[in-house]
């Protein structure tokens, strides 16, 4: 079992993230933001991994640093499951809909991090959220994690978009931290990430 917790406190921000990789999907989210409580809900529910995430931030201020710490535990979290890259997949991709919108994720979990987000949403809010927090929380997961990811959706509803995308990525997140083959084994012609 590779269970990770991570902690992490500033003047902005207490974070908690405990991540299962090989769990069932057991999970609970507490943040403060309801809508951002859904959204990472749905990624690990469906990525199919075991997480915990308590935050406290300076909610007063705005969601901001709330949203984009917990991309960094998240990130940090992640890098820690992944180790040293023995035996996972690996690389992994999902095109998951969402009535009308459509979202389409590649992740490659090899340590170099790398964001490239394709789409736009239609309002400045989604939910009660920034609309633009949530390619920067993508942004700072990755870079922590050491994931080059491609994360593109359209659609018309932004919850919707929203809402696939991260879906979308948790099933590729999930896939990708995989244990398959050679348990021995890192997926890299450098033999290591």
């Amino acid at each position: 079992m590779r269970v990770v917790e991570v902690k992490r406190e500033t003047k902005e921000t207490k974070i908690v993230i405990r991540l299962n990789p090989d769990g069932v999907g057991n999970v609970k989210v507490n943040s403060g933001v309801p809508f951002f409580d859904h959204m990472l809900t749905a990624m690990a529910k469906h990525g199919g991994f075991d997480m915990t995430c308590t935050a406290k931030g300076d909610l007063h201020v705005d969601c901001h640093h709330t949203i984009e710490d917990i991309g960094i535990v998240l990130g940090d979290a992640i890098k820690q499951a992944i180790g040293d890259g023995r035996g996972i997949r690996r690389f992994s991709h999902a095109i998951i809909p969402m009535d009308e919108s459509l979202s389409q994720v590649a992740l490659d979990c090899g340590g170099r991090g790398y964001l490239v987000w394709h789409g736009t949403f239609g309002n400045k809010l989604v939910g009660t959220i920034p609309s633009d927090i949530f390619e920067h929380f993508f942004y700072s997961l990755c870079t922590r994690a050491g994931i080059t990811a491609h994360i593109t959706f359209s659609g018309k509803n932004d919850h919707h978009q929203c809402e696939a995308a991260f879906k979308a990525f948790g099933i590729a997140l999930g896939d990708a931290l995989a244990i398959s083959g050679n348990k021995k084994a890192v997926r890299s012609t450098k033999g290591k990430f």
